[in-house]
């Protein structure tokens, strides 16, 4: 038989089992619910997005070379399908696929059982790489689980933490999700130069505890290419989770070496395409088109960030906001006494206007009142001294919201965070569609309410704030000047999820330049704060 022949034949059955894996594909997401496929991180990799990655892929190979490939979390075999596609048969030396889920497994096994593919139903951070290094991968593909740290039990973090020490002497922030273990663990099955890509969140490129990811790719391998998909863009159904793509060689990388960087569009034709430096990479905090433009532009960078005006902290996280914040009417239904209250604001959607005013009791004053039950009493004394909200917070022992995360690890589990009312607010998160088509607002805010961890609360420092005090004018200036703040340079420091959800963390907000309330301190007359 000819070798046209056998591409042919090839051809024919890989679509087959294509087709056919698409079907169990679909009946496996759908005999899961959506929080199910959260817990597990079950996203199978569109085919399509898989043939791009695999047609990429290979033009990063040698011609003659023979294929050795490694699906550390193959699922149904949607890059293994795509590989099958790009390379004939002869082409693959051996191919190695680890799936954890035995009914997955087993489904994989019948699509691909006239394949070269050898199957090992296990958990492939616990598994073994080969000793003899001619065996190890030259080609690995994966789409890791997609599992966030809190979903992984503190036995779990500390096993998988060792291994990421073992396999590459990176220790992981506890915030790092499974995806990025999988990534240092891998480390380990890769043979001399061999190709590695990855299918992975965004995410880690724009926050803390993705720095130490950061690091292994630029310093213990050769990074040859990021490309992160728009946010709009989502590559996996019903999944609002930002994607990128790596590629990288297992080679110690030199001291500087050029990295292509694209963004948006596709793999094949990106709508933004930059060569940036490691030493570039190395230098900015995140990995946007943004930073990594903005950090080679000659301009004058900012002369002050609000971090030297403010100190920034999140609302108030409740644990249980349905329990914890209530109405007048629920008020007056459970009797609670107004020095056990306290004025929080509503979420941001609820707020018709930027400024918010106080009514006669420093409460906000719009319709939507809503007060914060805060208590800090012992329950044997909360039971004498207030026993309906002592029955109260029985009905929420029952319910079982006293084992909430949150309320579980407080000394009292009813007990808040202590917050003063802020003036000047900005709202956590946000879309670029929203009425005004910013994601993110700053707030003025009048009355003696606190806030939900839905915003962020800006305390002015020390100078500023006697600055204020001696000249209460400043504060409508002060507040013009947060909101003419570039948009562009908010979202820039914060961080971007699937569907376009733009978020700032407290320390990303205190990284925005403030010119702009400099230049008013100055026309002031006063000094600077």
């Amino acid at each position: 038989m000819t070798l046209q022949n056998l591409d042919y034949e090839q051809n024919c059955y890989v679509t087959s089992a294509e087709a056919k894996r698409v079907v169990e594909q679909t009946q496996l997401d759908a005999s899961k619910n959506a929080v199910e496929r959260n817990r597990l991180g079950q996203f199978s990799t569109p085919n399509a997005l898989a043939i791009e990655i695999l047609n990429y892929s290979k033009t990063l190979l040698l011609p003659h070379e023979k294929i050795r490939f490694l699906d550390p979390a193959i699922g149904t075999g949607s890059f293994y399908s795509a590989l099958l596609q790009a390379f004939s048969i002869e082409k693959i030396e051996s191919a190695v696929g680890y799936e954890i889920d035995r009914n997955i497994a087993e489904i994989t096994l019948k699509l691909w059982a006239n394949t070269p593919l050898k199957l090992n139903i296990a958990d492939f951070t616990e598994s073994i790489a080969p000793k003899n290094k001619k065996l190890r991968a030259n080609l690995l593909i994966c789409n890791p689980p997609y599992v966030r740290h809190h979903h992984l039990s503190i036995d779990r973090k500390t096993s998988l933490k060792k291994l990421g020490i073992e396999s590459t002497g990176t220790q992981l922030s506890g915030l790092a999700g499974l995806y990025c273990y999988f990534l240092l663990v891998a480390h380990g099955w890769m043979s001399q130069d061999g190709l590695a890509c990855w299918l992975i969140p965004s995410e880690f490129m724009d926050v803390n505890y993705g720095g130490k990811v950061k690091d292994y790719l630029l310093n213990q391998v050769t990074l040859l290419r990021v490309h992160r998909f728009s946010p709009d863009d989502l590559q996996f159904a019903n999944v609002l989770v930002s994607t990128s793509i790596i590629w990288f060689r297992n080679t110690k990388s030199a001291s500087d070496y050029s990295v292509e960087f694209t963004c948006e569009g596709s793999i094949s034709k990106p709508i933004f395409s930059h060569t940036v430096s490691k030493r570039t990479l190395q230098a900015v905090s995140k990995w946007n088109k943004s930073s990594i433009l903005g950090s080679q532009k000659t301009s004058i960078k900012s002369k002050i960030k609000l971090s030297d005006l403010f100190q920034i902290k999140r609302g108030v996280a409740t644990g249980a906001n349905n329990f914890f914040i209530l109405t007048p009417e629920q008020i007056s239904q459970i009797h609670i006494p107004s020095e056990l209250l306290t004025p929080i604001l509503p979420s941001p959607r609820y707020l018709v206007d930027t400024e918010v005013f106080a009514d006669e009791q420093g409460n906000p004053d719009f319709e939507r009142k809503l007060f914060l039950l805060t208590c800090r009493q012992q329950p044997e004394k909360l039971r004498i001294n207030y026993p309906s909200v002592w029955n109260y917070l029985q009905q929420g022992v029952d319910a079982g919201i006293s084992e909430r995360y949150l309320c579980k690890h407080r000394a009292l589990w009813y007990l808040q965070e202590a917050r003063n009312p802020a003036r000047f607010l900005c709202t956590y998160m946000g879309r670029h569609q929203s009425k005004d088509g910013k994601p993110f607002r700053f707030i003025l805010n009048h009355s003696k309410a606190i806030a939900p961890n839905v915003y962020l609360m800006m305390y002015p420092k020390e100078r500023l704030a006697n600055l204020l005090e001696a000249n209460p004018e400043l504060v409508q200036s002060i507040w013009r000047a947060l909101n003419s703040i570039s948009i562009q340079s908010l979202i820039d420091e914060g961080r971007v999820y699937g569907d376009g959800l733009h978020k700032l963390e407290p320390r990303e907000l205190a990284n925005a330049p403030a010119d702009g309330l400099l230049e008013v301190l100055e026309n002031s007359s006063c000094p600077r704060a």
